[in-house]
């Protein structure tokens, strides 16, 4: 086994549809070209140890998994340390490569890794493979990461169902979705079910993200269809948000949260629909509105469904490209598959500052689409405010222009 040359194949962080594809694929073809396969399971938490956790990849495993969704290899957040880095397993299981499946931290990290046996003298090649639901990271424009079109499609199959549920009770439905740093699912998913509005934090551009600003916006649709004789609807918001909310402003919100060992709220551990909700029906009731609403949240629901046809080729693509890259001599890099069916490698150096992070790709609010988009969302305009009256005392202060101090 030691004088076979060997690939060594991770996934770390969260699931995305297709990982499963992209695993199986590198394994035909490198099998195929006579290469041993292995797959590490629980992503780096073990690379550095005494016993790695692996196991071998047969082409009858690839053969089953390819179609599936969630992870064959078990995955992990965890982050060795460079105090932790040794040669140990690159030398005993003779790995030439390292295939690494992941978002910004996980493409990080296997860059200090790949530096850290360089300067030892141990010669592999790295390709990373990038991957997140939340599509940004910052590849080339016109490509996506994979396994954001089937969690949107997922998404937008659950959406359809809360806003025909909304209709059917005349109801109001919060509904979050994931995105930890930008709001490409949540427009994705909202636009495609015309949901009447979306919240995303790349909109906040001109003024800060707060929760009167989300309350204000939410609370215009809400009048605005009342107005249209529509007593139902949905609002969809990005997670991520709460990461532009300041700490004192969600400590002050009035919801109780628990906190960790450094007094920071863990948001993580709610669904931040209920906090909106919450937070909706408090201003509802301030305002003597009587509107019903619930929230629901399309999150983890979207993470390990089978991947749709378009990421099932795409991560197919991306799997050939990795043999393609690695028969290049190419490492240190990210695999990309562009829409005229052309491999590159994207050097971390490309798309990461002077300290190696790697900035997320946002939603470009300056694009025709996302204007466009925006326009069609169902709130208060001037010439609503007579009308509006009846629901509110200062319609004025609940047009998007005053709200997000912009004109579209």
């Amino acid at each position: 086994m030691e004088n076979i040359k060997t690939v060594a194949i991770l996934c770390a962080g969260g699931p995305a549809p297709g990982i499963n594809t992209v695993v199986a694929t590198i394994t035909k073809r490198f099998l195929s070209d006579g290469y041993r396969v292995i797959g590490l399971n629980h992503g780096y938490s073990t690379l550095f140890k005494e016993e790695t956790n692996y196991i071998e990849l047969t082409y009858e495993i690839a053969d089953r998994i390819y179609l599936k969704g969630g992870s064959y290899l078990k995955m992990s957040r965890y982050k060795p340390k460079n105090e932790e880095f040794n040669d140990r397993f690159f030398k005993k299981e003779n790995i030439t490569l390292l295939v690494t499946i992941g978002g910004d931290d996980t493409a990080s990290t296997a860059n200090r890794i790949s530096l850290f046996l360089e300067e030892h003298h141990v010669n592999i090649q790295n390709i990373h493979v990038p991957k997140t639901i939340d599509n940004d990271l910052p590849l080339p424009s016109g490509i996506f990461t994979f396994g954001f079109q089937t969690a949107k499609d997922e998404g937008a199959r659950l959406a359809k169902t809360i806003l025909e549920d909304a209709r059917t009770n005349d109801t109001w439905f919060v509904v979050s979705a994931m995105g930890r740093t930008a709001g490409h699912l949540a427009l994705g998913i909202g636009n495609a079910c015309h949901y009447p509005m979306i919240i995303i934090p790349e909109m906040f551009y001109k003024t800060k993200v707060t929760f009167d600003n989300i309350m204000k916006l939410i609370i215009s649709t809400m009048v605005k269809r009342k107005i249209m004789g529509i007593n139902f609807g949905g609002v969809i918001i990005s997670e991520g948000v709460f990461h532009h909310i300041d700490e004192e402003t969600i400590k002050n919100s009035g919801i109780i949260f628990s906190y960790d060992e450094h007094g920071h709220p863990e948001l993580g551990l709610l669904s931040k629909s209920h906090i909106f909700n919450q937070l909706l029906e408090v201003e509802l009731k301030k305002l003597n509105l009587k509107i019903k609403c619930r929230p629901v949240e399309i999150g983890y629901a979207t993470r390990c469904v089978d991947p749709i046809a378009f990421d099932l080729r795409f991560c197919t693509t991306l799997g050939y490209a990795v043999k393609e890259l690695y028969d290049n001599g190419d490492s240190r890099c990210i695999v990309i598959s562009t829409p005229q069916g052309e491999y590159k490698a994207l050097s971390m150096a490309e798309i990461s500052n002077d300290e190696g992070i790697i900035a997320p790709r946002l939603v470009d609010m300056q694009s025709q689409e996302t204007k466009s988009m925006m326009r069609s969302f169902e709130t208060l305009r001037t010439s609503d405010f007579e009308a509006a009256k009846k629901y509110l005392p200062d319609p004025e202060n609940y047009t998007m222009k005053s709200i997000l101090k912009f004109e579209l």
